[in-house]
């Protein structure tokens, strides 16, 4: 390469840096994902060490992140609020290890301090005489904004510590972020009112602080976690960093729970694996594991180069952001008729998996992303969530770019599409005759939620339609062994398999087959509430306006759905039909206020050995209890089976009751005191 073209492709990485960490730190507004940040600066760093004489003072390499915005005051950190290097591979976090033993003396032992990432925003606090005096952002690492007032808001960071020993003066650091169930909160809350999504968790907690309005920081449900304390008085308070964090706890901080001490690197790297299959089932965005050596003589013997310790290592997950091509918008038809767009886009790894498809949800999304094909498009896949487009980069648009348009008519049966008032969904109006959404219907009703038909999956549901074996629900439990031999990759004995398991979901409950009936929003939790309130199908088919809205969870809207349906003679038929063909289940005992667990809030995690974790929560549920998906301060006990995770340490850490299966099975049989 020439010196010209080196120099140039030096400048334009430099630029491409510059701009987006203004974007990134200064304006809250990243147009890339953090993957391909991070793909810049190592680039950056390669030639920079290959050529060390065209370093500088002015390269992002030397700096930590962007200057801050003048909106708010400017404050000084009395010690800079340095950036840590990143590993993105077990051999790198090894090569960082032997670097550190290279500049120590007889050391046999390396201990490490283990904690997640958290992806928020780095905060510093400080503290005099016990009281909180100033809250600022990182900024550029040397200067950053004064948001005192919006900190105060934040529940989890103290106005005043507690308990006793802290030195006059206290400099705390950590994470201010906004939990997994807070996010979605915000912009469900942000949907009602037609205003724009955060993108990420992340993004919301940037958004979150840097309100001038501070009233409106305090509606949002962030969280602060410390990680370091900057400055002390007494710099022989504590030998460990570990030891440091215990004692922020005791002063009333929150500090991570998963964080864990290491006796070598290998201790790390183990951490590393563990940490990384439960991310998706933590409360919260961590984007990699932060490495520390935990005792601080070694700490400050191995010391710092210019932007980072060089104690410390972050070790990255793989991303769940990436860049890619929008190549088309496909529509597909669901089992309620709604037409949603699909985009089709060029195959990139996200997440752990390559995805090649992404959710649009509606049109209304496409145009609020004004999103075009052609474009490039950042895709988020955050564990088993379906892959979504969250922003378009407009930069990159190129002049081909097609504007999407939604089609006229079904692009299964060519009906019309119809766009019911107050909906942002196109639907289908055609429910029994479109095949698309028998077939979508056929399928939810054999889903493990509903019907729980083993060996009913999508492909055979579509050749059975396809081939006119089945056209409607009822006609699965009419079906013969030879009859589905016949079909593609299917022998003698998977059809046998599938007749048994078509026939063994004759016996269900009812709440299980009002969800497996498909009634537009009667999820899982609505079908039980029904099927208690009600007890008896007749009654509920019989059922008048006022009488739904009797039952709890379901609202005008809801109750319109299943009135709707009720009233569709073709809907009855085929429940007609479906029990002339002896679908069954057992009496359910109707919802009263006497019910042993009316009124409590329950959260199951775990494995259970004795049963499913969905039958555990169909018991529940028929002795009046909620059964809830994470754990709150509201919740009133938690059954734990074997390996229970984050849901188990946060109910210890709100005091919330924790039985394990024994405890469970003694309230199931009634026998709890």
């Amino acid at each position: 390469m020439s010196d010209s073209a080196l120099q140039a492709q030096l400048d334009s990485l430099r630029q491409q840096l510059h701009h987006h960490a203004h974007q990134y730190y200064v304006l809250d507004a990243p147009e890339i994902p953090d993957a391909e940040y991070d793909r810049l600066f190592q680039a950056l760093l390669e030639l920079e060490r290959q050529h060390p004489e065209l370093l500088t003072p002015d390269s992002p390499s030397q700096r930590v992140g962007a200057a801050p915005l003048s909106a708010f005051s400017q404050v000084e950190h009395d010690i800079p609020m340095l950036s840590l290097d990143n590993v993105f591979s077990e051999q790198e976090l090894l090569d960082f290890d032997r670097r550190i033993r290279s500049r120590l003396e007889d050391v046999d032992q390396l201990s490490y301090a283990c904690e997640p990432k958290l992806d928020g925003i780095a905060i510093s606090l400080r503290y005099e005489d016990g009281v909180l005096v100033r809250g600022a952002t990182r900024g550029d690492g040397r200067s950053g904004e004064d948001i005192t007032q919006n900190v105060r808001t934040v529940g989890s960071i103290p106005l005043r510590l507690t308990g006793s020993g802290w030195p006059a003066k206290l400099e705390v650091r950590g994470e201010i972020y906004l939990p997994k169930q807070a996010f979605e909160a915000l912009n469900n809350q942000a949907r009602a009112e037609g205003s724009k999504l955060f993108v990420n968790p992340r993004n919301a907690a940037a958004g979150s602080l840097r309100q001038l309005d501070s009233r409106i920081t305090a509606k949002r449900a962030l969280e602060m976690c410390c990680y370091s304390i900057a400055g002390l008085d007494d710099s022989g308070l504590f030998s460990r960093h570990t030891e440091g964090l215990e004692q922020l706890k005791a002063w009333g901080f929150l500090i991570n729970p998963e964080m864990r001490v290491v006796d070598s690197v290998d201790g790390c790297i183990e951490y590393y694996r563990d940490l990384l299959k439960r991310r998706d089932q933590l409360p919260y965005d961590i984007d990699g594991i932060v490495f520390k050596v935990n005792d601080l003589e070694t700490q400050a013997e191995l010391g710092f180069v210019s932007r980072a310790p060089r104690w410390a290592i972050a070790h990255k997950f793989p991303a769940q952001e990436e860049i890619t091509t929008l190549e088309d918008v496909e529509f597909q038809v669901g089992r309620t008729g709604a037409v949603t767009p699909v985009a089709r886009l060029k195959p990139v790894f996200v997440g752990g998996v390559t995805v090649s498809n992404a959710t649009l949800h509606n049109f209304d999304e496409i145009e609020r992303l004004d999103a075009r094909i052609g474009d490039a498009v950042i895709v988020r896949r955050a564990g088993d969530v379906i892959p979504q487009i969250v922003q378009v980069v407009i930069d990159r648009r190129p002049e081909n770019a097609r504007v999407v348009a939604m089609p006229s008519a079904c692009p299964v049966c060519g009906s019309a599409l119809v766009r019911p008032e107050d909906e942002a969904v196109f639907r289908c109006p055609d429910s029994l005759g479109c095949a698309a959404q028998r077939k979508e219907g056929i399928k939810h009703f054999a889903s493990r939620k509903a019907m729980d038909i083993d060996g009913l999956g999508d492909k055979l549901v579509e050749a059975l339609v396809d081939e006119g074996l089945i056209q409607s629900v009822a006609d699965l439990y009419g079906l013969q062994v030879d009859q589905i031999a016949g079909l593609e990759r299917m022998g003698a004995k998977s059809a046998q398999n599938l007749i048994s398991a078509i026939d063994a979901s004759r016996s269900t409950t009812l709440p299980r087959f009002l969800y497996a009936l498909g009634i537009r929003e009667v999820g899982e939790a609505t079908a039980a509430n029904l099927a208690r309130h009600f007890a008896v199908l007749d009654a509920l088919m019989a059922a008048t306006e006022e009488e739904l809205l009797a039952v709890d969870d379901v609202g005008p809207i809801v109750a319109a759905h299943i009135l709707g349906f009720f009233a569709n003679d073709k809907n009855r038929g085929v429940i007609a039909a479906l029990l002339e063909q002896g679908v069954h289940w057992p009496e359910v005992q109707q919802l009263a206020g006497d019910l042993p667990l009316a009124g409590q809030t329950w959260v199951l995690t775990g494995n259970l050995e004795s049963m499913s974790r969905t039958e555990a929560k169909e018991k529940l549920e028929a002795l009046g209890a909620k059964v809830a998906g994470s754990v709150s301060a509201k919740t009133d006990c938690v059954a734990a089976g074997e390996k229970a995770g984050s849901k188990l340490k946060k109910a210890d850490a709100l005091g919330v009751k924790v039985i394990d299966e024994a405890g469970l099975l003694a309230v199931l049989n009634g026998s709890d005191d």
